[in-house]
């Protein structure tokens, strides 16, 4: 049984929600954020990356870059303005990228749920991001960005949601300079308790995007609780902000991959690869099909599709396109034996396209890269009802929900 709760949002004045409003901390460098927040005072970036206010910190991850955020929120309260909602309300947030269509509720979660494995992950966490959020939210006492979870459909939910855009006025509204569209209303508290109790029917949950927020809240729980003599369950700080997608309106891209150096003679590299991949060149960018790959290399483009040598596995892990990929290129051949850490790869969001891959590899950066064909939602339930992980850097989801709109407190 999956718990859904109604929170009082602390979010921005609709007429400022868009200057607010920010891409997630994770998707941009400090340089990044910096050009992004450059002339606006008000973007929430001054909150979950406050480091690029602070050009003499060298330690992105130094108490006083935490207390800069803390600094940063109490003034955008004051500055944007920022309000917190009287009532606890859910939330619909509907996002729009071209075709691409998707309404979740926004609400909190439990952290019990997530330690328990009602709500599923596929994958793996880095202690170092999870010790970046969990500061985070201790020192500001908020959760200042959403978890992306999905579910599968429930047609009554289906029909709440239609009917909630149908008849009420969203709050905001408003196109990101991506041109992605962001719209929330606000639900009325008439249905709280249909919407508590149909998801309460579901299962599991299963964690799309975000999973070091997910992690951070739950061991930011761990210390709050461990803080308070007074401790009962019901507290904020017992529960994590999300947004709520029925899988079958979501859309992966694919994470493609570069390698900075062969370490080896591009003829060489290439007589490797033949040892289990039938290699031609080919007008393709990206494969069309599970189970082929396209590789760029010295201004050409090649399909790749396993020989006899590449073996069915035994998990759904280890037959995803990456983890062929890893198991039978990338390692044996380049000496990629963990690709967390190996500084020699390195990963792109399917967003930025194929022309990224050709721009990095024709500048030097790096001298071969991959396209892979997406990962599916199917996939991604069957790896996390299985309890397996995805290898890193499986999934790329768009459209991205922005960080500031709706700020869980857990004072």
């Amino acid at each position: 049984m999956a718990i859904i709760r109604p929170f009082k949002a602390l979010r921005p004045h609709e007429k400022v929600a868009h200057l607010v409003a920010s891409v997630p901390y994770d998707v941009v460098n400090r340089e990044e954020a910096a050009e992004l927040a450059k002339g606006n005072p008000i973007s929430f970036l001054r909150v979950t990356r406050s480091e690029i206010e602070m050009p003499e910190i060298e330690d992105v991850y130094s108490k006083d870059v935490y207390e800069k955020a803390k600094e940063n929120l109490e003034r955008l309260i004051k500055d944007a303005p920022m309000f917190q909602e009287e009532n606890d309300c859910f939330y619909l947030y509907k996002l729009v990228m071209g075709n691409q269509h998707q309404v979740g509720i926004a609400a909190t979660f439990s952290v019990e749920d997530y330690d328990s494995d009602v709500i599923k992950k596929h994958e793996k966490t880095r202690k170092v991001k999870e010790d970046d959020r969990t500061n985070h939210i201790i020192t500001t006492e908020a959760q200042t960005g959403p978890v992306f979870l999905t579910y599968k459909s429930n047609h009554t939910i289906d029909g709440i949601v239609n009917e909630i855009i149908k008849k009420f006025h969203p709050v905001y509204d408003f196109s990101a300079i991506d041109g992605i569209q962001h719209t929330i209303w606000v639900v009325p508290n008439e249905f709280n308790e249909i919407i508590t109790s149909e998801i309460a029917k579901v299962k599991n949950l299963y964690i799309a995007d975000g999973h070091h927020r997910a992690a951070s809240a739950s061991r930011a729980q761990k210390i709050k609780k461990e803080n308070n003599p007074n401790h009962n369950g019901t507290e904020e700080y017992n529960f994590f902000l999300a947004v709520l997608f029925p899988a079958d309106q979501l859309s992966i891209m694919p994470y493609n991959r570069i390698v900075h150096k062969l370490n080896m003679k591009e003829d060489k590299f290439l007589k490797k690869v033949t040892e289990n991949f039938d290699i031609q060149e080919t007008n393709l960018q990206s494969p069309k099909a599970k189970r082929t790959f396209t590789m760029y290399l010295n201004k050409k483009w090649y399909l790749l599709k396993p020989t006899t040598n590449v073996k069915d596995a035994q998990t759904f892990g280890e037959n995803l396109d990456v983890s062929i990929l890893q198991n039978y290129l990338l390692h044996p051949f380049l000496g990629i034996e963990d690709p967390r850490t190996d500084t020699n790869i390195d990963f792109i969001g399917g967003i930025r396209g194929t022309e990224e891959l050709v721009n990095l590899v024709d500048s030097g950066k790096a001298e071969v890269a991959f396209s892979l064909y997406p990962v599916t939602i199917d996939d991604l339930i069957n790896i996390s009802d299985a309890g397996e992980v995805m290898p890193p850097k499986s999934t790329w989801f768009e459209p991205k929900l922005r960080d500031g709109l709706l700020v869980h407190l857990i004072k």
